[in-house]
């Protein structure tokens, strides 16, 4: 099973280095990859019967943290969706994107975005669950600006990166949360401990966090608004991320912690409420657009606020036809998405108003978008119809709300009836126009996929029991549905789910036929887009640039000297609160003084002349000088106290300092004459408060008591262990051998800097 997440991830490597080839005339041959892996997962379908299947990968387990796999009937329905249509988007793209100079690249993107799908919806493990879950964000993002020389594919693309990644951070948060309150990462150990989970203190929080990763993965209102955007990437990226797999993580993740922390009033009402919301909304903007890819857009986020809505009702009918609906809604938007850009393709439009009558001239592709639109919208003897009826049998027999729930089902349904038959029908009937009499049918590879998805719907809406028991009703089992429902059937009888399919049907079309969207319409939408969350989220980001700005200009202002005082503000900040809080100074002056010599007197001294002159000289070398004079002093202080070591150490870092100061600063601009006293006052308490702290510290260390155990470790094992008779090389190069290296690093990247700085040319000009 690893082999074939990974797999994609190798063939990415192998497209990415194969750019000829696959531009010119073998394009077709990356569809071989999701070919072989749904034939593959396909196979394993009858092992289902006797039970979920689970692989096990060893990964970091002393953190509980393995790369185990499970497959069962919720992740079998979506790996057979993430090849099989993956196949016919492959091959689509192959045509569409023929003579691409990035094609290669396209297909790199596009096979990481599938082994991630897979590795996402086959992970057992919440740390692998989300690392994949990451990766279907970063590799969506390449897809989304593909066209990256248009600057709104690259904002598009950035707006999801954005609202996914920060649903993505908390869902990781979420995943923590979990993990750490039940003991385990696994999945399917925490199915057994799902009673505690729903009980403990912090479930609240593990419901807004798993929430939040998954509304924004799905477009849920009010993260709704970056699936429309992201239409500006190719139709094959639309066909395959935005009906039939990356959106639909976001119910893969709810749907799969639903037997966890699932059937709560939280859980289900919150689901009702965002879906209720969702569909709605999303449903009624499809019916004022005119672009084809924004009226399917908007149109998969109702489909996708029903699914959600589903989950939330919870019940066992609901279950059912959420996991039904998830099969009907794949297959027919994804034909929709790509026979909407063989339109494209062919026409270079997308306006509905403009495209009449190409039924004539490119039958197989309008029969794939008449079948398509028949079965979103719930034509009998399609798969849609079963859909669709599902749905009203769940909303019809849930707990509350009934009533409420199933006019907001057929309301919702009416809209979406209406989008497909705008996608699916509206360009290809009625008279041909002029200017596309020269039209002909586009090559077999951009029709043949949608054509074959559309069948499906209405071969398995003919024989339901082809999806039933093997593929529908283990779905309906692994998200905790246990009741024992009737079969799929075409038909059950007059009763009042059919009576509401008959009002669906009726109500749909008539509005197909007695309204078209124009662009005078567009306003009833457009005059609330000030308060939209697509405005506010833009109105947000723009305050936070202006903060960054304000930010940035405040702390980074290009002085040195600017830089050196915010760090020694912040650290005598946080070291003064500690000392004030935590710390008891106490200093024992007869203890810890000795007395003071003449010798200590006269270097003292000096000290205290070199510093005055340091800090009172307008010259750079004169600072340099007397601070050389104050490190000398401070080698001898060492000699005197026994310490020759430190004093040999001190004094080459001093010599060498200067050096490197004096080779600097003899190729920079005199001072800049600052006569400003409160500066100059400002610098100096500063100084003195950041003195103060650390002479109080060192005071304070002075009365910690000794221990000598590290130093009889040290000495009585440097031999023994280390085979070395100086103490202090054994600390340096084996003890603490990687501090040493870390030291040794930053004293590389400090030379390299000053050597750039020796090599730097300024003009008199230049600022300090």
């Amino acid at each position: 099973m690893i082999i074939a997440v990974l797999s994609g991830f190798f063939f990415a490597i192998i497209a990415l280095l194969s750019g000829k080839p696959i531009r010119k005339n073998m394009g077709w041959i990356p569809a071989l990859l999701p070919l072989t892996l749904f034939i593959y997962f396909f196979s394993l379908l009858p092992a289902l019967a006797s039970g979920p299947l689970r692989f096990k990968y060893e990964w970091v387990p002393s953190m509980g943290v393995n790369a185990d796999m499970k497959l069962d009937g919720l992740s079998m329905l979506f790996c057979l969706l993430i090849t099989g249509i993956g196949t016919g988007v492959f091959l689509y793209a192959s045509y569409y994107l023929k003579g691409h100079q990035y094609l290669n690249r396209f297909f790199c993107y596009l096979s990481i975005f599938m082994a991630a799908m897979l590795g996402m919806v086959l992970a057992d493990n919440l740390v692998l669950l989300f690392v994949f879950w990451e990766l279907t964000s970063i590799s969506s993002f390449f897809l989304i600006g593909f066209n990256n020389e248009e600057k709104i594919s690259r904002r598009n693309a950035l707006m999801a990166l954005t609202i996914t990644g920060a649903g993505g951070f908390l869902l990781m948060a979420g995943c923590i949360l979990i993990g750490s309150a039940s003991g385990t990462y696994s999945i399917n150990s925490l199915l057994a401990s799902a009673g505690n989970l729903q009980q403990h203190t912090l479930y609240g929080w593990m419901l807004l966090f798993i929430f939040a990763g998954a509304f924004t993965k799905s477009a849920q209102f009010p993260f709704h608004f970056w699936l429309p955007g992201a239409m500006v990437a190719p139709t094959p990226v639309s066909a395959y991320l935005h009906s039939a797999t990356m959106v639909k993580a976001g119910i893969y993740l709810l749907a799969r912690f639903t037997p966890i922390l699932g059937h709560t009033a939280p859980w289900n009402i919150t689901l009702m409420i965002v879906g209720g919301i969702t569909m709605l909304y999303s449903a009624f903007h499809s019916l004022q657009r005119t672009d084809l890819k924004e009226i399917l857009a908007y149109s998969t986020i109702a489909a996708l606020g029903i699914l959600v809505f589903l989950l939330g009702v919870g019940t066992d009918a609901a279950l059912l036809a959420a996991a039904a609906f998830i099969l009907v809604h794949a297959l027919y938007k994804a034909a929709l998405f790509m026979v909407a850009g063989i339109l494209d393709h062919e026409t270079g439009t997308r306006h509905v108003g403009l495209l009449r009558g190409l039924g004539k001239v490119m039958w197989p592709v309008a029969t794939a978008g008449l079948l398509a639109a028949l079965s979103s919208a719930g034509v009998p003897l399609t798969y849609g119809f079963i859909g669709k009826d599902l749905i009203y049998e769940a909303t019809l027999h849930a707990p509350s709300l009934a009533v409420l729930l199933t006019a907001v089902a057929v309301l919702t349904n009416i809209f979406v009836l209406y989008a497909g038959f705008q996608a699916g029908i509206r360009p290809f009937a009625g008279e041909l126009p002029q200017q596309y009499r020269q039209l002909h049918l586009p090559g077999w590879r951009l029709w043949i996929p949608p054509f074959v998805l559309a069948l499906l719907g209405v071969v398995f809406g003919l024989l339901p029991s082809l999806t039933d028991e093997a593929l529908i009703r283990q779905v309906y089992t692994s998200i905790g549905g246990q009741g024992t429902l009737p079969p799929l059937k075409i038909w059950h009888g007059f009763n009042t789910v059919l009576l509401l399919s008959g009002i669906t049907l009726v109500a749909g079309c008539l509005l197909y036929f007695l309204y078209a969207p124009s662009a005078a319409s567009r306003p009833l939408t457009d005059k609330w887009q000030y308060f939209s969350p697509e405005a506010i989220t833009i109105k947000c980001s723009r305050a936070f640039l202006k903060f960054s700005n304000w930010y940035t200009n405040l702390f980074h202002s290009g002085y040195l000297r600017a830089y050196v005082s915010i760090i020694i503000i912040f650290i005598t900040c946080l070291l003064g609160l500690k000392l004030v809080l935590d710390v008891k100074v106490y200093f024992d002056i007869k203890t810890n003084i000795s007395g003071i010599r003449l010798y200590d007197a006269v270097v003292f001294a000096i000290i205290l002349a070199a510093i005055w002159k340091s800090v009172s000289t307008s010259s750079r070398i004169n600072a340099v000088a007397s601070l050389s004079v104050v490190g000398y002093c401070i080698c001898l202080l060492f000699v005197i106290y026994s310490a020759p070591d430190l004093a040999m150490t001190q004094f080459t870092i001093d010599t060498l300092t200067v050096v490197l100061f004096v080779l600097v600063l003899f190729r920079l601009p005199p001072f800049l004459k600052i006569n400003d006293r409160k500066v100059i006052l400002r610098d100096a308490v500063l100084a003195a408060l950041f003195g103060a702290v650390i002479s109080i510290i060192a005071l304070e260390a002075m009365n910690e008591p000794t221990t000598k155990e590290i130093s009889r470790f040290y000495a009585e094992n440097a031999y023994v262990m280390a085979k070395g008779k100086n103490v202090v090389n054994v600390m340096l190069v084996d003890f603490r051998g990687f501090d040493t290296l870390v030291e040794i690093t930053v004293l590389t990247i400090a030379a390299l800097g000053v050597y750039s700085l020796m090599k730097l040319r300024v003009n008199s000009t230049t600022k300090e």
